[in-house]
């Protein structure tokens, strides 16, 4: 639990932080973001040349901008700062944008043992704001690498001068996450993990976004099937890792054939996907399923493993299904101080019913006076992107979902109340 008094420091220590990573990108101050709510529009924060839109309400935090690029740099700067030697990372993770199976793959050296930020490359060409928050951020280097600050997946865009880079290899699909698995497996010294996350990778991206998070937090590797069999990459992660628990994410897309070929290898078991059936496509442009998924994935625990968000007192992320790359954009936020789980919005300009009633269901609440709001449980949700991405009167929208509230006390505590 925290005290109400703190939260709003901490949302404007990185607010700031956020401000400073994105502002010096050439433009001035002098732009702002807008919203128009049935009369003038109102003007409300300055928007750097990335389009990071500079939005703290008393509950979310919004962070990124026009761009994969820019959300990923603003979610690295957050969190890694620069400032002192603990909040510099040991090492980056540098993934081309165009490689959707090797920055999934990636999420999960956002968590322990090295807790990396991603960082985007287009291409070959290392984007400005990537630089800058490289070279703000300062890498220490990771020892168990030999001193890399840099870990390249897929693509050679020039660093800075004096950057330590390893690269990763990158082949197909599954080959690129067994790769990761391996990585992550040296990062940890040897101690291989006992938990997979395994996808479809022909699966359709926004229902595979929530795997980043989860990911990040678990320490589960993410590895990749086909709907026809289990690659021979990926059965040999499975088979070295000596029956490991696997759960699916998107179970149809995986296929009656391939899950039985898994159960070979590990007890499986399949997070409810909560999907109607439907093509990719089609789920990807419609957002059929895709928000329930979400929320499923954020809802499932299985003993230790799983998030298990079914009560007040979370981080929460936020991003808009459109933009795919942003589950490893902000999977550092999934295993980083809120530690929250990824939900979806299938529009930039309203909250899905189905995620309405979910935060509803975990909505903090307090009985006066008796249980005060200082002591209660709170909800913080960050916003990733800019108003094209999510639009500020939704953001206002959710951080009213998160606000704790007062709720009637049951005649027990009014009994209690009343001999106190």
């Amino acid at each position: 639990m925290r005290a109400a008094s703190q939260r709003p420091l901490c949302a404007v220590f990185v607010l700031v932080l956020a401000a400073v990573a994105l502002s010096a990108c050439g433009k001035g101050g002098d732009e702002q973001a807008s919203i128009s709510g049935g009369g003038p529009t109102r003007k409300l924060a300055p928007v750097a040349a990335q389009g990071a839109v500079s939005v703290a309400t008393r509950n979310t935090t919004r962070l990124g901008g026009a761009d994969v690029a820019a959300d990923a740099a603003a979610v690295a700067r957050a969190v890694y700062p620069g400032l002192t030697p603990t909040t510099r990372p040991q090492a980056v993770v540098l993934v081309d944008q165009h490689d959707w199976p090797a920055a999934l793959s990636a999420s999960v050296l956002a968590g322990a043992p090295i807790g990396a930020p991603i960082l985007f490359s287009e291409g070959e060409t290392l984007p400005e704001v990537s630089r800058q928050t490289l070279e703000a951020m300062r890498p220490l280097g990771a020892p168990t690498l030999g001193g890399a600050q840099v870990i390249r997946i897929g693509t050679s865009a020039a660093l800075p001068a004096g950057y330590l880079a390893r690269p990763l290899h990158a082949g197909t699909p599954a080959l690129t996450a067994a790769s990761v698995e391996q990585l992550l497996v040296k990062l940890d010294r040897g101690s291989a993990p006992r938990q997979v996350i395994v996808l479809a990778a022909s699966a359709a991206r926004a229902m595979a976004m929530p795997a980043a998070g989860l990911a990040a937090e678990s320490g589960a590797p993410i590895l990749l099937v086909t709907a026809a069999r289990v690659p021979a990459a990926t059965a040999a992660v499975l088979t070295g890792l000596r029956h490991p628990a696997i759960y699916v994410i998107d179970a149809p897309a995986v296929g009656r054939h391939t899950l039985r070929e898994l159960r070979s290898f590990g007890p499986v078991t399949s997070i409810p996907s909560g999907r109607a059936p439907a093509t990719p496509s089609t789920a990807t442009a419609t957002g059929a399923g895709v928000v329930e998924n979400a929320i499923e994935v954020a809802r499932f625990t299985d003993g230790t493993f799983g998030w298990g968000v079914k009560e007040p007192g979370h981080g929460l992320v936020f991003a808009n299904l459109a933009r795919p790359l942003d589950a490893p954009a902000s999977a550092l936020l999934s295993a980083t101080g809120d530690y929250g789980p990824l939900l979806l919005l299938a529009s930039a300009t309203a909250v899905p019913s189905a995620l309405t009633h979910y935060l509803s269901d975990i909505q903090p609440a307090y009985a006066s006076p008796q249980f005060p709001p200082v002591r209660g449980a709170y909800n913080h949700g960050w916003l990733i992107g800019d108003e094209q991405a999510i639009a500020t009167v939704i953001q206002a929208e959710i951080d009213s979902m998160l606000e704790i509230a007062p709720r009637a006390q049951t005649s027990e505590e009014a009994s209690e109340s009343q001999v106190e």
